[in-house]
């Protein structure tokens, strides 16, 4: 019987200590949502919104010019000697690989931009998050599209938002 009590202590202590030392913090949070609606990540999208109309409407009217100045060519093709014919076509063909070229490279320079923005936005981000983590003494912080279920209250992502804003208000593109 003394044993008896004796283990049933010691197991009681055990089982209080361990949960005690696995109890820890987590909370989450939406980093596509913190990216997207943040005053920095709304100005940068916008920007690179208009760009990229600006760009397509350009490239669009270039376009049609191509396409117009080709047709006129086809048309005239009978009274154009083989050579003049020849020398267009050549001429026309610089001209749309030159269309095709300043095209890629304008939505390679978008791209890039856009990319640079996301690093500039989490290499902000970071030492935010950092510094939420020890004021509050959250062991661990999980971006909300891997979790299946959770309490609303854990969901720090308008906080995060709110301390980004007033840290980062704007990135500069160019």
């Amino acid at each position: 019987m003394k044993y008896l009590v004796k283990i049933f202590v010691v197991t009681f202590f055990l089982l209080v200590c361990t949960y005690a030392s696995a109890e820890s913090k987590i909370a989450y949070l939406d980093m596509k949502y913190i990216l997207n609606n943040s005053k920095a990540g709304k100005g940068a999208q916008d920007y690179l919104k208009k760009t990229f109309q600006d760009n397509q409407k350009k490239f669009t009217d270039q376009e049609t010019s191509l396409k117009k100045e080709e047709s006129d060519l086809l048309a005239k093709k009978n009274e154009l000697s083989k050579e003049d014919y020849q020398k267009k076509t050549d001429s026309l063909r610089k001209k749309v690989i030159d269309y095709q070229s300043k095209r890629r490279s304008s939505l390679d320079k978008i791209t890039a931009q856009r990319a640079k923005a996301r690093e500039d936005l989490i290499k902000a981000l970071d030492p935010i998050i950092q510094k939420y983590i020890s004021e509050n003494g959250i062991s661990m912080i999980i971006d909300k599209k891997n979790v299946v279920m959770a309490n609303t209250s854990l969901d720090i992502t308008n906080t995060i938002i709110e301390k980004l804003n007033k840290e980062l208000p704007a990135l500069k593109l160019q």
